[in-house]
């Protein structure tokens, strides 16, 4: 890590970091992987373009117009440099990566990439938006939906491999949103293509975390989204390949999406236009251009060394805890700052309210991978996340809550 990094520092740009809750306890928040908290360069940013510039983009003549339709493809610009994109055009804004997974589904399913007898592969570790929008496409085409298993490490069994000659797409996540796992995607992405599948990559979790190269990666599509990284709400990204998103069809119709319109049929416009109908995310590019402009000052390798940094501490001081399980990798390898844990005899939505009680904000749940937690056995888990944010100051209290819920309920 940088000795520029100072977390103490970066914490300073976060005023919701310096809450006080009821009782006059200090917010420990440790539920990044949900959504992150926002600086005030990302809050001023929007704040700045709905004061001064707002207006709709592509429409308007007015001076107005224009400055919100530049700032809007500025923030498009931003995210393509961002992620290493081959080209700007190949960064889609939709309203987030549900969405951006979903429009690839759609738009692979009508232009016939996929019918009976082929397969689609995912893994058991997917979030449910990675799974969901295959099973669907499976069941209106007549596919077969197969998946990579999880190994009792909770890494990706590769062993086990689905892909056949049969398979026409693979999706699968970058970083598990519940196990903390990163996978080798690049060698996922190779297997794909050695049968001539599309690949696609969840990189919701992995985005923020870790310096992310789409054209070095290989796949065919990555999706994200902006409020895991720092960014506002409403906002996703879908990347692809600019010579397949141009002979795809549309995702959805309206304005802006077309060359042209009459009364017997319409033409589309190129990406990302075609796959962007209506009034698009505006402010929220806004914000979003501002997020990646701060975590690039951040440098993403200080970012990615200081979640590695806090997760190896975490992980070293929760396996000081009885009865307490790690759901998932122990080791602070390939791992992100994620942590799901169940506590011997006491559920994790209890865990959750007396952390909570506490100061401490976990999330408790399925955290949208029930099949990930059936392969573990389980049917929910305390989750602790970490981001750039985090202290080692911040892990010990939530250590010291977890002691005091074995000591409430007597585990």
């Amino acid at each position: 890590m940088s000795a520029t990094y100072d977390v103490a520092r970066v914490r300073e740009d976060f005023p919701i970091l310096q809450r006080r809750l009821a009782g006059d306890l200090p917010l420990v928040y440790l539920d990044s992987a949900n959504t992150s908290q926002k600086p005030r360069q990302v809050v001023d940013a929007i704040d700045a373009h709905y004061l001064a510039h707002n207006a709709n983009v592509a429409r308007a003549m007015h001076q107005l117009g224009a400055e919100a339709s530049e700032a809007f493809e500025l923030g498009r610009t931003k995210v393509a440099g961002f992620i290493s994109a081959n080209r700007r055009e190949e960064v889609v804004f939709t309203k987030n990566a549900s969405e951006a997974i979903n429009l690839v589904a759609r738009v692979l399913g009508d232009a016939g990439a996929v019918g009976p007898g082929d397969e689609i592969v995912v893994s058991q570790m997917e979030h449910h938006s990675n799974i969901v929008p295959w099973q669907l496409l499976a069941e209106r085409t007549g596919a077969t939906l197969r998946w990579f298993g999880i190994t009792p490490e909770g890494r990706l069994d590769l062993e086990n491999d689905p892909i056949t000659a049969r398979t026409k797409i693979v999706a699968v996540t970058w970083v598990s949103n519940m196990l903390g796992t990163i996978n080798p995607v690049a060698e996922v992405v190779a297997r794909a293509k050695a049968v001539g599948a599309y690949s696609l990559i969840d990189a919701s979790q992995a985005v923020p975390q870790i310096p992310v190269d789409v054209s070095a990666l290989g796949a065919d599509f990555v999706a994200f989204t902006g409020h895991k990284m720092v960014g506002p709400t409403g906002i996703g990204v879908l990347w692809g390949r600019y010579d397949l998103l141009a002979s795809l069809p549309p995702f959805l119709g309206g304005g802006e999406m077309i060359e042209t319109v009459t009364m017997e049929g319409s033409t589309f416009a190129p990406p990302p236009a075609r796959f962007e109908a209506g009034t698009p995310p505006i402010a929220q590019s806004v914000g979003l251009g501002a997020a990646v402009d701060y975590l690039s000052a951040l440098g993403m390798e200080n970012v990615a060394a200081h979640e590695q940094a806090i997760t190896a501490y975490a992980l070293e001081r929760l396996v000081e805890i009885d009865g307490l399980t790690i759901v998932g990798p122990k080791e602070p390898v390939d791992r992100g700052g994620a942590i799901s844990f169940t506590l011997e005899s006491v559920h994790p939505h209890d865990v959750a309210q007396l952390l909570d009680s506490k100061g401490v904000a976990v999330r408790a749940g399925h955290h949208c991978a029930k099949p990930a937690h059936a392969c573990f056995g389980v049917q929910s888990t305390t989750r602790a996340s970490f981001y750039l944010y985090t202290t080692e100051a911040e892990i010990d209290a939530l250590v010291d809550a977890i002691w005091h819920t074995k000591k409430y309920f007597g585990a």
